[in-house]
């Protein structure tokens, strides 16, 4: 259980999301779409703006290009109550991740171009930054995809940085640096979906709840909590002394998976700062999660998520 705190979110590879939605999408076409919407994002900056519909106010740092970092700022003053921005503004321009949502079919196409904002000197200077605010028992979220090669040895640096400033440090990436990060044993929580768990340990793990518990605990000697995004079947969180899963008992139509695992991660972050229980944590979460993937983010309060979204959970 950890008491209320700060929450900071450090994104390296930000991105502004792109989404079009069109009723007739499809190869070889020329249509008009229905909707394009742009908006700043990233792993990390969405678990910030999660918590801040949660009412949870964040930091959000990392990096940022310089050629639309005033851009970033006019976008995000909508959550100026909630979400304290401290990117660091490097040479360049951020990347555009593009989604095309056929709403006729229900299906997506994500298109994900990659980030060249890291650097040396600018995860050094991000470093820097991060040293003016960061305070003992703050949570440092690194969420996204994570240089690799030599920049990915900066990136473990500042992590242990992070940690030796007594912050918990929570970690959701994936592939190598993934791998590498926990290995040093300077993370207090990860949050893998089971495609990620199983890279991360080398094996392919079978999506159910005594597969996956088995295979968290194999973590434990590294990291305090595994925290499993399983999609529409919930989610799993794995301490050294319980296991539990979550699901929604109810259903409605999935309107979009982006982001999901993001939310799941806020809420799962707003319970434990709520000083509750890891379970009721993990039910909180997949209230959230499900919120998501439903639409109600954009269209209800978390107090009404809380009361509509009802989530079966239990030790497993």
């Amino acid at each position: 259980m950890v008491r209320k705190t700060s929450i900071i979110t450090v994104g390296l590879s930000p991105a502004w999301d792109v989404t079009c939605r069109g009723r007739n999408v499809d190869w070889g076409l020329h249509e008009t779409i229905d909707e394009q919407t742009v908006r700043p994002a990233g792993k990390a900056l969405n678990v910030s703006k999660a918590l801040a519909w949660m009412g949870r106010k964040s930091v959000a740092s990392g990096l940022w290009g310089k050629d639309d970092y005033e851009q970033v700022q006019r976008s995000m003053r909508a959550f100026k109550n909630h979400i304290r921005i401290r990117m660091t503004a490097v040479p360049g321009s951020t990347r555009r991740n593009i989604t095309v949502v056929n709403t006729a079919a229900d299906k997506e196409m994500h298109l994900r171009q990659k980030s060249h904002l890291a650097s040396t000197k600018a995860l050094k200077n991000l470093q820097a930054d991060l040293g003016e605010f960061l305070r003992p028992n703050s949570i440092c979220v690194f969420a996204g995809t994570m240089p690799e090669d030599k920049l990915l040895g900066d990136v473990i640096r500042m992590v242990g940085f992070c940690k030796s400033r007594g912050a918990k440090v929570v970690l959701d990436t994936s592939g190598p640096a993934l791998r590498e990060i926990v290995r040093t044993g300077t993370v207090w929580l990860i949050k893998p979906n089971v495609e990620e768990l199983s890279e991360l340990l080398g094996e392919k793990i079978k999506d159910g709840p005594a597969s996956l518990v088995r295979a968290g605990r194999q973590l434990l000697d590294k990291v305090e909590i595994v925290l499993i995004s399983r999609g529409k079947k919930g989610s799993i969180a794995v301490t050294r002394e319980a296991a539990w899963q979550a699901a929604s008992r109810g259903r409605a139509k999935v309107l979009s998976t982006v982001g999901c695992g993001d939310y799941l991660l806020a809420g799962f972050l707003k319970g434990l700062t709520d000083e509750a229980d890891t379970d009721s944590a993990l039910a909180a979460a997949t209230q959230v999660a499900t919120a998501k993937a439903w639409g109600w983010t954009e269209s209800k309060t978390w107090q009404e998520v809380k009361r509509k979204v009802i989530i079966a959970i239990n030790c497993v």
